[in-house]
């Protein structure tokens, strides 16, 4: 990890945003992302360009996560590379909780993160595996 990137604020963040995540927060969910965003993998890209598209594209989220009973989602960060005084490159594994305690097998992306006045937030997410 490079040094000049603040890994705690990085990690509160992704804390934040995966609180949001699981417990359905669609304005908190698009508070964490800048605009205009888009989204990548293997299948399929959008882009959205206001706070309501971005609600709307994880509406779907929250029943999810009920369905398959988790709880919580942890984000570890991978790696984190300084692309610029503003932009972070992020790769975070998701690990997952249900309701019982036990480990749900997670997801892996990649964020690109822009920071400034108002902290950190995710302007492309790409799926990896």
């Amino acid at each position: 990890m490079t040094a000049s990137v603040d890994t705690d604020e990085l990690t509160d963040f992704f804390g934040r945003y995966g609180a949001a995540l699981t417990t359905g927060d669609v304005a908190a969910i698009a508070n964490c992302h800048a605009l205009p965003g888009l989204v990548v993998s293997d299948t399929y890209s959008f882009t959205f360009s206001s706070p309501a598209a971005v609600a709307l594209s994880f509406l779907g989220a929250a029943p999810a996560y009920r369905e398959h009973r988790i709880v919580a989602a942890h984000a570890q960060l991978l790696a984190v590379q300084q692309l610029s005084k503003a932009l972070t490159l992020v790769s975070v594994e998701w690990e997952y909780l249900d309701n019982e305690g036990g480990a749900v097998p997670g997801e892996r992306y990649r964020y690109l993160i822009r920071t400034g006045t108002d902290g950190p937030l995710i302007t492309t997410v790409i799926a990896t595996r």
